[in-house]
This record gives C-alpha cells, sequence and structure tokens, in this order.
C-alpha cells in the first residue's frame, strides 16, 4: 500500500444475522483527501465505522489503517485514527481542560507534552476562554469542538466523523465542516465524513454513496452531478435518485427469484 493511504478497505463484509450490514465495501482514503460518506438511516454506515475503530471484525476482507491491518495490528492502526462519534463522549462534569488532560494521558503523553498541545489546539479553534469551565455549560457547537479537539491531541493521520453534527444548528454545523475542511489542507490529514446530510459534504473531494450496506457511487460531487439524468439537478437529487434506483433494482431481483 503506498505511503499516502491513509486508509483502505478491501471487499468487507458483515453480517448480522440474516441481515448484511456491509456487502463487499471497498474504497480508500488519501492524505488530506475530505471524504463525504452518505447514507440514508440503515445504510451501514454505523456498522462500517464500528468496524473502523475496532469495536467488531469484519466477516471478511481487509482494513488497512495507515499500512496497518486493522485485525492483526490494532493498537499500530487505531493509534493513527481520530474519532468523533455520533453520540457524546465527554465528561460533562469534567473541566474542558480534563477532559483534554485525559486523552493525553491515555495516549501516553508526558504532561508538558499535553499542556502544549491542549493550549495549542484552543487556541486554534479559539476556544482558550473556555478551558476550565465544566463541559455541560458549553453550547453544543462548544461541545462539539471540544471533541474534534480532543481527536486531534494524538495527531492521527486519519480523522473518523460519524454524524458529527447531530443536534447541531446550521450555523454551527457549517462551522465544524469548515474547520476539518481546512485540518485537511494544513495538517495532510485524510477525513471519512459520515452523514445523511447532503449540504455537509458538498464541498468533500469524493463522495461515497451507501445503500443497504452496498457502495452504490465513489466519485467527486461534480462527477456524480453529471450522472444524475435530471438537467440542473442538486447533489441531493442526485443521492435520492441512486437510493431510488438501487431500490427498484432490488425490487426487481425479489421478484426474479
Amino acid at each position: 500500500m503506498q505511503s499516502d493511504t491513509a486508509l483502505e478497505l478491501t471487499a468487507v463484509s458483515k453480517t448480522y444475522g440474516t441481515v448484511k450490514a456491509l456487502d463487499q465495501v471497498s474504497l480508500a482514503i488519501q492524505s488530506s483527501q475530505f471524504v463525504g460518506l452518505l447514507g440514508q438511516n440503515g445504510a451501514g454506515k454505523t456498522t462500517l465505522f464500528q468496524l473502523l475503530t475496532g469495536l467488531f471484525n469484519g466477516d471478511s476482507g481487509q482494513i488497512w489503517v495507515c499500512g496497518h491491518d486493522i485485525r492483526h495490528h490494532p493498537i499500530a492502526a487505531l493509534s493513527s485514527i481520530g474519532v468523533v462519534f455520533q453520540q457524546p463522549t465527554l465528561d460533562l462534569d469534567l473541566t474542558v481542560q480534563g477532559n483534554l488532560k485525559f486523552h493525553c494521558l491515555l495516549h501516553g503523553l508526558s504532561r508538558s507534552e499535553a499542556e502544549q498541545r491542549i493550549s495549542s489546539e484552543l487556541e486554534r479553534f479559539e476556544m482558550q476562554a473556555v478551558r476550565y469551565l465544566p463541559v455541560r455549560s458549553l453550547s453544543g457547537g462548544n461541545q462539539r469542538k471540544v471533541e474534534l479537539i480532543r481527536s486531534l491531541l494524538h495527531r492521527p493521520r486519519l480523522l473518523l466523523m460519524d454524524e458529527a453534527t447531530v443536534g447541531l444548528d446550521p450555523e454551527s454545523r457549517k462551522a465544524l465542516v469548515n474547520h476539518v475542511i481546512a485540518l485537511c489542507k494544513e495538517r495532510d490529514l485524510a477525513v471519512l465524513w459520515s452523514t445523511h446530510i447532503v449540504e455537509e459534504i458538498q464541498q468533500a473531494d469524493r463522495v461515497v454513496v451507501l445503500d443497504r450496506g452496498k457502495v452504490l457511487a465513489d466519485s467527486s460531487p461534480g462527477e456524480l452531478l453529471a450522472k444524475e439524468p435530471l438537467c440542473g439537478s442538486s447533489l441531493s437529487d442526485a443521492f435520492l435518485h441512486l437510493i431510488n434506483l438501487n431500490k427498484t433494482v432490488g425490487v426487481v431481483h425479489e421478484r426474479a427469484c
């Protein structure tokens, strides 16, 4: 695998009982790429992130993170990943500083290095004023910023954003997207941004459309629009067209069987 490949999946499948949550999913993300993972509820996005974060193993296929096979070398692979989960994972009763310091210690950073990185990231996000406030006193948007800061403290090469804007107002959502896009270019950071909100990935380098466990498309937003049969359609229209087309194909296949 090339050294600038942050994430590579090859024919990854995962089944729960009779439900195939992921079906032969393959994709690769290079350093500094912002890739949007677009899919409706039940598409398989959550299962994919569970596999990428080592919560479960796939039934088949391979996942490589920065050259490390996540099944055989999980510590090396997972140490290269930063994650902002859909559900908040901060300790609301700890201060911002306390949450960030705990993360640094988990990753083996010295106290002095932890202080330096925390100060640098808080300054980068203009969050110095809330450093010693309890997290529960912050707005939803600022709590998400703290989670993003925490995910960056150990200097990952791959950032996973799992429906990270849930509950945010449109302005806060847009600000978070712009922050992450800027980080891609500044730090050669690869980003996989999972969402069902099409507007969030308008500026993505690539859009991966996932539906019922299968990859329906993997292309730039412009290329995805070019495949849409209706002139003047939006990215949202192209996404819904793909999903509806896949449903139609699925019904025809079921009847044929």
